[in-house]
């Protein structure tokens, strides 16, 4: 019980190495890879992502082209904003209000609405987005997405900045 409790909080992470900076990472051109997996884990999608990050002082854009394995092409374009070291808010034309954003050790959380489409419908979704800095190159991200408190899936993406 202790354990799961402890594993929403952030500060964990405050010591481990190397430090994750919204600023740091999403600046220039990454490429990703992921896949979604229902609630029963059978993984029902898989699609690449290439992305594109701006930074102007503490205001950066982020631009994620994603390109799914059964055609469908899909396009968010983020505006960060860092509040502190620690602080980020994200908006998108998607996200439902403001993504709320923290940093600590080597990880990033960011909790947000987002509004999907599914069989003609939108259904909105909250999802709980961690990401872990592996080294200077690699982060992975896993993320929770839930409807009226129940996880409805998950979505797990591996991001790689281009050898330089």
């Amino acid at each position: 019980m202790l354990a799961s409790c402890a594993s929403n909080d952030i500060q964990i992470y405050s010591e481990d190495q190397p430090v994750a900076d919204i600023r740091e990472y999403f600046n220039g051109e990454l490429k990703a890879w992921g896949f979604i997996q229902n609630w029963r884990g059978v993984v029902t999608r898989r699609f690449d992502i290439d992305m594109v990050g701006s930074w102007e002082g503490d205001v950066g854009t982020l631009e994620e082209y994603f390109r799914f394995y059964d055609g469908e092409v899909q396009e968010r374009i983020w505006t960060l904003n860092r509040l502190s070291d620690t602080e980020f808010t994200g908006q998108a034309g998607d996200v439902v209000g403001l993504a709320q954003g923290r940093m600590a050790g080597n990880s990033i959380n960011m909790k947000y609405r987002l509004d999907v489409p599914i069989d003609g419908k939108t259904i909105r979704l909250t999802l709980d987005d961690w990401m872990w800095l592996l080294n200077d190159d690699v982060v992975i991200n896993k993320t929770k997405m839930k409807k009226f408190g129940i996880t409805l899936g998950t979505l797990t993406i591996f991001m790689q900045k281009p050898a330089s």
